[in-house]
């Protein structure tokens, strides 16, 4: 077994991109770093015993054991996501730790993957996919795997418009559909979006997109009243964090026809997946892969670095989060 030296290091839980690594490396301080799968906590409470500076990912938990297993020398986490659910916040501002994140970096990857989801649900494409690849005999038709026509006034609903979200906005104009948007302080005023409560936003969407944070008030947010507010035409797509569905209400919802389909690039209980979701036909299901760009994920290790670096050079981060 590796043994970690009780002296101040940084400790990269995940590999970072190879550029990340070698910024990383430049800090000052020796560098104890994990490998590409995520560790398992004991591991992770082993290296961090002394360090100075923690980057992290959505996979590791920073709780207070971690926080105090890490040691008084610790000055900073800087985790490599948006969201920070993975983290107890309070427990790290109490021990004087600062929290830092990587917003911005990824609006553009993860409004991408979003638009793929809703054209790939709203036009069934893996239906298709499967069809052909099952070598099905088929002629074309006039009823043949009807799906949404997102621009033929098809009214896209988005959950949290924030950076994310107004860059899905941005896409969707350019299909011709409707924006309607939970209400947001930081909308631009010449948006063309209509802001509704979240009850009239899902009875009037044909597709409902996800893009708030996970916190104790969004647990569940989409559950089975709010799912039986949609259109039996409508579709869910999440790109956000998974514990926001109620994921045993959803399948209900799937195989009820309560609405038409999903597409999910995140879930509940990561890396596990409902293996009821990957047996519905009307699903379409990624690992969450919202950020996952060469050039995205290449800026989100780099802010993680800076963010870092900065803290132990007595700097205020880029992005901190407390």
């Amino acid at each position: 077994m590796r043994k970690v030296s009780m002296e101040p290091h940084v400790y990269v839980a995940r590999l970072l991109t190879d550029t990340a690594m070698r910024e990383v490396r430049q800090i000052g301080h020796p560098v104890v770093a994990g490998e590409e799968d995520p560790p398992d906590r004991d591991t992770l409470l082993r290296d961090a015993a002394g360090a100075v500076a923690v980057v992290c990912t959505l996979t590791e938990r920073i709780d207070a054991e971690f926080l105090d297993a890490a040691g008084p020398r610790l000055k900073v986490v800087a985790n490599t996501a948006v969201g920070y659910d993975n983290i107890d916040v309070a427990a790290a501002t109490e021990r004087g730790v600062r929290v830092t994140n990587t917003p911005g970096v990824l609006d553009g990857a993860t409004a991408d993957l979003t638009m793929g989801l809703i054209l790939a649900t709203a036009r069934r494409v893996l239906d298709g996919d499967r069809l052909l690849r099952d070598r099905t005999p088929w002629v074309w038709g006039p009823r043949m795997l009807l799906g949404l026509d997102l621009s033929a006034g098809a009214t896209l609903g988005i959950v949290g418009y924030g950076r994310i979200g107004r860059a899905v906005a941005r896409r969707a104009r350019a299909f011709d559909m409707k924006i309607v948007a939970t209400p947001s302080r930081s909308a631009p005023p010449d948006d063309d979006v209509e802001f509704l409560e979240l009850p009239e936003l899902l009875e009037r969407s044909d597709v409902v997109t996800l893009h708030c944070p996970l916190t104790e008030r969004t647990r569940h947010l989409i559950d089975a009243d709010a799912l039986r507010r949609m259109k039996p035409s409508a579709i869910l797509v999440n790109t956000a964090r998974g514990g926001i569905v109620d994921e045993d209400a959803l399948v209900e919802a799937l195989r009820s026809g309560t609405i038409a389909a999903a597409g999910l690039d995140v879930f509940e209980d990561e890396p596990n997946v409902d293996p009821r979701l990957t047996e519905l036909p009307n699903t379409v299901l990624t690992p969450h892969l919202g950020s996952a760009g060469v050039t995205t994920r290449e800026r989100m290790c780099r802010l993680s670095v800076a963010n870092a670096a900065a803290v132990l050079a007595g700097k205020e981060p880029p992005t901190p989060v407390n």
